[in-house]
């Protein structure tokens, strides 16, 4: 299978032109719905290994289950906690309540919990002994508050060896490329005044 990647940069709001604008403002204000079906769309039109989508009804039900459980989970709690953490008081310079990050980071812990506890659990990957779309969907949203500064691996020792494995059966070099600018978080300076404006509509929900 040959694959072309085509780099966006999610913070250039000035051009909403498809494909690229808004997909790219979908995607850090945390409402890319459309993610899960383009992976699936992608994994059936290039006929990717087995293990990522299988075709076995109960492998891939097990696969389905963590898909639809996570919209409305862990992802949620990956984004706020990232523009919480990072995004409002870093790039916006806009103050978050304690109280506002602490329950959220709270309600990450939670469902970090139940991603360990009931998907994970014994296993190498969260739907069995091989990768799936399912890890990938995970880690990639793990890693929005890990880019925040937020510890999510330090204190589970099963889920960070999971974290091992999924990075080198993706590949550790892609892991990186792929992971690279929501790990520079940090180092985002200030957003312009234009941009600021732009974006607050789009993301004042995070803050609730």
């Amino acid at each position: 299978m040959v694959v072309s990647f085509t780099r966006a940069s999610m913070l250039e709001l000035d051009s909403r032109s498809e494909p690229f604008g808004s997909r790219a403002c979908g995607r850090w204000t945390g409402q890319h719905q459309r993610s899960v079906a383009i992976l699936l769309y992608l994994s059936r039109k290039y006929k990717a290994p087995d293990h990522w989508y299988p075709q076995d009804l109960q492998a891939r039900a097990r696969v389905d289950e963590y898909l639809a459980w996570q919209h409305t989970t862990l992802r949620n709690s990956c984004s706020r906690a990232m523009w919480q953490k990072m995004m409002f008081p870093v790039f916006l310079c806009e103050p978050v309540p304690p109280e506002t990050l602490a329950a959220t980071l709270a309600e990450l812990d939670r469902c970090l919990q139940l991603l360990e506890d009931k998907f994970l659990r014994d296993q190498a990957f969260l739907t069995g002994s091989h990768i799936s779309l399912a890890d990938l969907v995970a880690i990639s949203e793990l890693m929005h508050p890990v880019g925040a500064g937020c510890r999510v691996f330090e204190s589970r020792p099963k889920l960070a060896a999971w974290r091992q494995r999924v990075e080198a059966a993706v590949g550790k070099d892609l892991f990186q490329e792929a992971n690279a600018d929501i790990l520079k978080l940090k180092d985002l300076p200030p957003a312009d005044p234009i941009t600021k404006e732009k974006l607050r509509p789009s993301v004042q929900d995070l803050l609730q």
